[in-house]
């Protein structure tokens, strides 16, 4: 597979646990999701790629329609969120 960024091969497949959190002050009350993903990283660039399983993508889901701020393009069950590492 190669890296979306860079096109580098070299890539790496991690466990990660990670609390994802809305941002701003008037979301302090909404607790966080907390995901154990498997995250692709890629050695060359640091980009790197994640699924959201379904049950927390549910409760992201619920809170964000509560919250009306943010909105997730529909997808068949799972929303891929790309990031970079910052070193």
């Amino acid at each position: 597979m190669y890296c979306l960024s860079c096109g580098s091969t070299k890539q790496a497949e991690l466990t990660a646990e990670m609390m994802i959190h809305f941002r701003g002050l008037e979301h302090l009350d909404k607790p966080g999701v907390l995901l154990f993903p498997k995250i692709r990283v890629c050695l060359g660039c640091g980009l790197s790629r994640f699924t959201v399983p379904e049950t927390e993508l549910a409760s992201l889901a619920k809170c964000t329609l509560e919250a009306k701020s943010y909105t997730l393009k529909e997808s068949a069950g799972a929303v891929v969120l790309p990031f970079r590492i910052a070193y």
